[in-house]
């Protein structure tokens, strides 16, 4: 009986670890991006059966990419405070043990969106996860300060993925999208990295606190703020939504900016954590919002 208690309680442990690798929260939002796209894609509602296998799908891969990033940056993570229990850097799955479990999410969610969905999004999504776990990963996070920039490209394109799940094409909309989310990156990533700082110092890591100072990347979080305010209005100025979405970027990214303007002029010390938490739900209501305009129709998705 106690043999089999331990091994029931190993089992747990291995799971809960498996399921750490995949970063649930942020392949969560990521999901929810692209599911936004799906619906934003069609006057109507999409294909059920298509909305689930797209969903399914592009969260696999995500979650595939995750993987990855924790078998490429363990000897990074081990010398963290944030990261350094994360199951592959504390030994608890190996290396091997990892990259299968990415190899099989990965084919299934590509199998998924390829045979049940469309070719497009399949090599899309797939793209992503190169994007995210080669390029970024491997070789941006460690050679420029501007990596976040450049490889947020990459976490970036699940709108993209939902429309062309739903259409099977490319379009303007989807793109403006994608605009929103990288635009959206840095200042999410850097308040995190402002409060992280001399984690990424102990590893070499070139983030833009570490090579460029504090100082200066709290000017960047709020230059790249006052952007994402213009580009969150560029979809209701091309008549893709309406006042329902106009009044809810606006409040949104009014607050945003106070995070922004307090963690530069501010003397509070948790304010980088705190705009890094609002960040995300900056992102998650925005898109929620997104939905609930097109449904309102307060302006229609298709213009003429």
């Amino acid at each position: 009986m106690a043999i089999a208690k331990q091994a029931t309680r190993f089992g747990f442990a291995q799971w809960r670890d498996y399921l750490e690798l995949t970063k649930p929260k942020v392949v969560a939002l990521l999901v929810l991006t692209a599911w936004v796209g799906m619906m934003l894609a069609s006057p109507s509602l999409p294909d059920v059966w298509v909305v689930l296998l797209a969903t399914v799908g592009i969260g696999l891969l995500s979650a595939a990419a995750a993987t990855l990033n924790h078998v490429v940056d363990q000897k990074i993570d081990a010398k963290m405070a944030r990261t350094h229990s994360r199951p592959v850097a504390k030994g608890r799955i190996s290396s091997a043990q990892a990259i299968s479990f990415a190899l099989i999410l990965a084919s299934l969610g590509f199998v998924m969106l390829y045979l049940g969905v469309n070719a497009l999004t399949a090599w899309l999504t797939l793209l992503s996860l190169f994007g995210y776990a080669v390029v970024y990963t491997m070789f941006l996070k460690r050679a420029t300060p501007q990596n976040i920039v450049i490889g947020g490209l990459a976490g970036a394109m699940p709108p993209l993925l939902g429309w062309t799940a739903v259409t099977g094409s490319l379009h303007g909309y989807a793109l403006l999208l994608v605009m929103i989310i990288f635009t959206w990156t840095p200042p999410h990533f850097w308040a995190l990295a402002i409060h992280r700082r001399d984690d990424y110092a102990k590893v070499n890591m070139p983030m833009l606190p570490v090579t460029h100072g504090i100082d200066f990347t709290k000017s960047a979080i709020l230059l790249y703020t006052a952007l994402l305010f213009i580009v969150c209005l560029l979809p209701y100025v091309v008549g893709m939504t309406g006042l329902i979405y106009l009044v809810g970027a606006c409040l949104l990214n009014i607050r945003f900016m106070q995070h922004a303007w307090r963690l530069k002029f501010g003397a509070d010390e948790a304010q980088a954590m705190k705009m890094f938490r609002f960040s995300i739900v900056h992102l998650m209501v925005l898109f929620l919002v997104l939905l609930l305009d097109h449904y309102v129709k307060v302006s229609p998705i298709y213009g003429s």
